[in-house]
């Protein structure tokens, strides 16, 4: 019994950081997307008009893409630092009350979602602000 008490991690940790860190390099993702794939994007289908529409109503967008290396660099820090936080935090246990024991499941399949939702985003970003113009020529 006191070993198995010993081998279980405590549940306490489970806090805050599992959701807040997925949902920030959920952010910092959307914002790649936002700087530099989606004015790509529209460029490579034919929609100039709708980015140049786009640029009228929000001009900051410009200078958003200007500084598009430190946002991946720090994207892709949080998003590192998201799956290190889940990744050491995927043998705690739930608690042993049923209704937290569901909600904490669910929890840590959201988080997980999240976070390669946040992948996925920050590498179709990557693609289009650095390497769709070697590809689509």
């Amino acid at each position: 019994m006191m070993l198995k008490k010993l081998s279980m991690k405590n549940n306490s940790y489970y806090s805050w950081k599992q959701i807040f860190i997925p949902l920030l390099g959920l952010f910092t993702s959307l914002t790649t997307l936002v700087c530099c794939a989606l004015p790509a994007l529209f460029i490579t289908i034919g929609m100039g008009a709708t980015l140049a529409s786009l640029i009228g109503f929000i001009p900051l967008i410009t200078k958003v893409s200007d500084y598009k290396i430190i946002i991946f660099v720090v994207s892709a820090i949080i998003i590192i630092f998201g799956f290190l936080i889940l990744w050491n935090s995927r043998n705690y246990s739930c608690p042993t009350d049923p209704i937290k024991a569901y909600y904490c499941k669910i929890l840590r399949k959201l988080s997980w979602t999240i976070l390669f939702l946040s992948l996925a985003i920050f590498l179709l970003g990557g693609f289009y602000a650095f390497f769709a113009i070697y590809f689509l020529d």
